[in-house]
C-alpha cells in the first residue's frame, strides 16, 4: 500500500483489523454513549492517531455534522478532524491527531464524590495555582472567537470536552460533534448537552439558539473551571471576573453579552496584570497544525 495509511486510505472493510495492520491500537473506547468506538493506533513510525468510527445512524449524522464544522473552523486549541474514509456498506470514520491529557469529565467514569474528589481531573485541574487555570480559561474563550466567526454556536459543551495536558498545560477541545451554524430555533424538546451548562432557551422548542447561548455556555464553563468545589461556593477569581461570568449565564439571553468577542472583551479587560491572564487575541489567527485525539476515553 502506498502513501499514508490512515490519511490517504479512502475505504476499509472494517475498522479495528485495518488499524491492526497498519499499526499498534494501544487504546479502545467502546463504551460511548455517542454511538462512536474510538481507538488510539500508533504507526511503525511511531505517530499517534486518533481513529473515531461511528456504529449507528445518530452518529452518523454526528460526525457529518462535525466534518462539516472542522471544514470550517480552525483554532490551535481544537483537535481537528484531519481525513474521513468509509467502513463497510458506507459509516464514516474520521483520523485526528492524538494528542497527551485527560479529559476533565466523562459520565462513563465513576469516582466517589464526583469532579470534586481529589483524584478526579477537574478536581486535580481546580487544585493548581491560579495562572495555569486562568490561561486554560483564555484558550477555551479564544477558541470560541474562531467559532464565531465561522458562524458557529456551540451545543454540548461541557467539561468533558475539554482536553487537558497536566505536564504542559495545555488546554485543547475535543467532540464537539454538535456544534451548529448559527442562528437556528430550536425543532426538537431540548438540544444534547449536560444541564450544569446549559442555556434556558436549549430547553424550548422554537427558540432561537444563537451566540448568545454560546456565551451562555462559556460563561458555566468559566465558573466552573475557576470554581476550587464543586457546589459553587469557593470561587477563585476576581469580584469583577466573577461580574462578568455573571453577566454571561443571565437567564434573559437579552441581558447577556451579545457576542463571544464582547464577552471576552470583557474578561480579558479584568483579568490582565498579576494573577490574570492577559490574552492572546491573535491566536485565533493561527491554524490548527496535526499534532499528536485524547489520552482518554471521547464521549
Amino acid at each position: 500500500m502506498s502513501g499514508h495509511p490512515l490519511l490517504d486510505v479512502t475505504e476499509v472493510a472494517r475498522t479495528e483489523p485495518y488499524l491492526r495492520t497498519v499499526g499498534e491500537v494501544f487504546r479502545a473506547f467502546r463504551d460511548q454513549d455517542s454511538g462512536c468506538v474510538s481507538y488510539g493506533v500508533r504507526l511503525a513510525d511511531g505517530e499517534r492517531w486518533f481513529v473515531k468510527e461511528a456504529t449507528t445512524v445518530a452518529a452518523r449524522h454526528s460526525l457529518d455534522r462535525a466534518w462539516a464544522f472542522h471544514r470550517a473552523v480552525r483554532h490551535l486549541a481544537i483537535v481537528p478532524q484531519l481525513h474521513r474514509f468509509r467502513v463497510g456498506s458506507g459509516a464514516p470514520a474520521v483520523v485526528m491527531p492524538w494528542h497527551s491529557g485527560e479529559v476533565l469529565h466523562h459520565p462513563t467514569l465513576r469516582h466517589h464524590g464526583g469532579r470534586a474528589h481529589p483524584d478526579h481531573p477537574l478536581a486535580r485541574f481546580r487544585a493548581q495555582p491560579l495562572a495555569p487555570v486562568l490561561d486554560a480559561v483564555d484558550r477555551l474563550l479564544d477558541a470560541h472567537l474562531a467559532v464565531e466567526a465561522a458562524g458557529f454556536v456551540a451545543v454540548d459543551l461541557y467539561d468533558g470536552a475539554l482536553l487537558y495536558d497536566f505536564e504542559t498545560g495545555a488546554l485543547r477541545l475535543i467532540d464537539l460533534d454538535e456544534y451548529r451554524p448559527g442562528p437556528f430555533t430550536l425543532e426538537a424538546d431540548r438540544l444534547p448537552g449536560s444541564r450544569r451548562f446549559m442555556a434556558p432557551e436549549e430547553w424550548r422548542r422554537g427558540s432561537r439558539i444563537d451566540t448568545r447561548t454560546t456565551v451562555h455556555a462559556l460563561g458555566r464553563a468559566v465558573r466552573l473551571l475557576l470554581d476550587a468545589g464543586d457546589e459553587e461556593r469557593a470561587w477563585r477569581g476576581t469580584t469583577e471576573q466573577l461580574a462578568v461570568v455573571g453577566r454571561a449565564v443571565r437567564a434573559d439571553p437579552r441581558e447577556r453579552f451579545t457576542t463571544v468577542e464582547e464577552l471576552v472583551a470583557a474578561w480579558r479587560s479584568v483579568s490582565r496584570g498579576p494573577g490574570g491572564a492577559a490574552g492572546h487575541p491573535d491566536r485565533r489567527a493561527r491554524t490548527a497544525a496535526p499534532g499528536s485525539p485524547p489520552g482518554t476515553p471521547p464521549r
